[in-house]
C-alpha cells in the first residue's frame, strides 16, 4: 500500500519522515576460496529516529556494509551513515548520520510496551514494490519465543502479525497508540501474510547493552532441558503428576551453571517463577520459555534457580555470564575468514559459515561440531582445523580425497587451533616431511618439506593467492 492515505491520528504529522530508507552496499566473504575478497551486493531496508543522531535499524539490513546511505521521507537527498553498533544475536543495530543537522527538529519515535494479543498494530517501511513509503495493518496473533533467522543460532521474544514483512520493510518500526511496539524483521516463507517483530523487551535490552559504548551480548544459563510430561518418567524422579519442573540433560563446561547444576537436576522454578513440565514460565500472563528468565538480564547479575536432586529441593544464586564458545553455531560478520595454505593444502577453522558453504558429509567432523559447545570440546581445541581444498599441483595430485576431515596432529602434535597449525607447519627447522594426520582418515598426508616452497610459489601464482595465510578474524 502505497502512502496516499490519512495520517494516523496518534502520530505526529510529520513522524512519516523519522522513517528512513536504509540503502546498504555490501562485501560477504567467500568462505570458499578465503583470500578472495568476496562479493559486493546491496539491499534496501528502514530504520527509524529514536533520539538526537540515533536511527534504530536491524543487524541484517546493515551486516557486512561498505556503505550504507540513509534517505529522508519526500526528499532526493542521500546522508551517509556509519554502523555505531550491531547486535546479530537480536537482530539490532544503531546507526549515526555524518551530518545531522538536517535530520535534529524530525520527531523521535517512543517506545510501548508488549502488544496484547488480538491487538492491531501498523508497520511502516520501505518493502519492495515501490519507492515510497509504506504502512500495513495487523493483528498480534501470537507471542512466543522462536528462533531469529539472521544468526541461525539465537532464540528471542518475537510478537507474530498477520502481515506480511517483506524485503525493505526490515528494520521498521511496528507501532500501536503512537509508540513504537516492535521492529519488524522476518516473514514466514511457508505461510501468507504472516510477519515477526522483535518486541520491546528485546529492543529495550540492547540500548541498555551498548550504553557503556559497547555491546556484550546475551548471558546464557548454560544447560539443557528436557520435558517431564511422561508419567511414567516423572514417577521414575519421584516426582507427583501436577505438571511443573523440567529434567536438565546437559551443563556446557565453564557455563554460569557449571559446578552447580548437573544432568539429572529438576528445574522447578528461576527467580521464583515456576518452571512447567515443558520448560515454560509465565510472564506477564504470557507462557514462555524459561530463558526468557534469564534473557533480560546482563552478564553479573543473578537468578535465583531451585531445584531438586535426588528429590532435595536446592536453591541457589547463579551469576551469569555469556557463553562465547556458543557463536560457534552462529552465522559470523564483518569478520575475513581465516585460512592457511600449505603447498597446495587449504586448513581453516570450523565455524557455521564454513559449515554452510562446504557442506561437510564427514560423519567424524559433523560430530565435532555438534559436540563443540554441548561437551566443551573448545577447553582443549580453540579451533577445529580442517583440510577443507586441496588446490592442484604436483605435491598434491593425489590428495584430493582428504579434503573435508579435521586435523587431529601435525608430525605427532596435537592441533588446538589454526595459529599453532600455522607454527606446526612453518618451525624453525623443518623436518624432512611433515606428516598430517586426519580424523577419520585411512592414512596421513605426507608433504616433502624439500617441496613446500615452490609449491606455494605455484599455487599463489595459479590461484591467485596475495597471501598464504590470514589468522586474525
Amino acid at each position: 500500500l502505497l502512502l496516499a492515505i490519512p495520517v494516523f491520528a496518534e502520530l505526529p504529522s510529520d513522524i512519516y519522515q523519522s522513517v528512513l530508507r536504509v540503502e546498504v552496499a555490501t562485501q560477504v566473504p567467500d568462505y570458499e576460496t578465503p583470500w578472495s575478497a568476496g562479493r559486493f551486493s546491496g539491499g534496501i531496508g528502514t530504520g527509524f529516529i529514536i533520539g538526537p543522531n540515533k536511527i534504530l535499524t536491524n543487524a541484517h539490513v546493515v551486516s557486512n556494509a561498505r556503505r550504507v546511505l540513509i534517505t529522508v521521507y519526500g526528499s532526493p537527498k542521500k546522508y551517509t551513515a556509519k554502523v555505531e553498533f550491531i547486535a546479530h544475536d537480536c537482530d539490532l543495530a544503531l546507526l549515526s548520520i555524518e551530518d545531522f543537522k538536517d535530520l535534529e527538529k524530525l520527531p523521535a519515535f517512543q517506545f510501548g510496551d508488549v502488544p496484547s494479543l488480538e491487538s492491531q498494530v501498523r508497520v511502516i517501511g520501505y518493502p519492495v514494490g515501490g519507492e515510497r513509503l509504506s504502512v500495513t495493518r495487523g493483528v498480534v496473533s501470537r507471542i512466543d519465543f522462536q528462533p531469529y533467522s539472521h544468526s541461525r543460532a539465537d532464540s528471542h521474544l518475537v510478537v507474530q502479525i498477520d502481515a506480511a514483512i517483506n524485503p525493505g520493510n526490515s528494520g521498521g518500526p511496528v507501532v500501536q497508540d503512537g509508540k513504537v511496539v516492535g521492529v519488524a524483521f522476518q516473514g514466514l516463507r511457508q505461510a501468507d501474510n504472516t510477519g515477526y517483530i522483535i518486541p520491546t523487551p528485546v529492543i529495550n535490552r540492547f540500548l541498555k547493552d551498548i550504553e557503556d559504548g559497547q555491546y556484550d551480548q546475551y548471558a546464557d544459563l548454560g544447560v539443557s532441558e528436557f520435558a517431564l510430561h511422561n508419567p511414567a518418567m516423572r514417577k521414575a524422579f519421584g516426582l507427583p503428576n501436577d505438571g511443573k519442573g523440567v529434567l536438565i540433560t546437559n551443563v556446557v563446561p565453564t557455563s554460569s551453571s557449571d559446578g552447580i547444576l548437573k544432568p539429572g537436576d529438576i528445574l522447578m522454578s528461576l527467580d521464583g517463577q515456576v518452571v512447567d513440565s515443558a520448560g515454560m514460565i509465565n510472564i506477564g500472563g504470557e507462557n514462555l520459555n524459561l530463558n526468557e528468565i534469564v534473557e533480560r538480564k546482563f552478564a553479573g547479575d543473578k537468578v535465583a534457580v531451585r531445584y531438586l536432586r535426588a528429590g532435595v529441593a536446592n536453591e541457589v544464586d547463579v551469576i551469569l555470564k555469556p557463553l562465547q564458545w556458543s557463536r560457534m553455531y552462529a552465522i559470523q560478520y564483518e569478520k575475513s575468514p581465516r585460512y592457511q595454505v600449505f603447498a597446495g593444502l587449504v586448513f581453516q577453522p570450523l565455524d557455521t559459515n564454513l559449515f554452510a558453504t562446504a557442506k561437510f558429509e564427514d560423519i567424524t567432523l559433523r560430530r565435532l561440531y555438534g559436540d563443540y559447545v554441548p561437551k566443551g570440546l573448545f577447553e582443549k581445541h580453540k579451533d577445529i582445523v580442517v583440510l577443507t581444498r586441496v588446490e592442484s599441483d604436483p605435491v598434491t595430485s593425489q590428495l584430493s580425497d582428504f579434503t573435508g576431515f579435521a586435523v587431529d596432529k601435525i608430525n605427532g602434535v596435537e592441533v588446538r587451533d589454526l595459529a599453532q597449525a600455522h607454527e606446526l607447519l612453518y618451525p624453525k627447522v623443518a623436518p624432512e616431511f611433515f606428516v598430517i594426520e586426519l580424523f577419520g582418515a585411512d592414512r596421513p598426508v605426507v608433504i616433502p618439506s624439500a617441496k613446500v616452497a615452490e609449491a606455494n610459489d605455484r599455487v599463489m601464482k595459479n590461484y591467485d593467492i596475495d597471501q598464504l595465510q590470514n589468522l586474525q578474524d
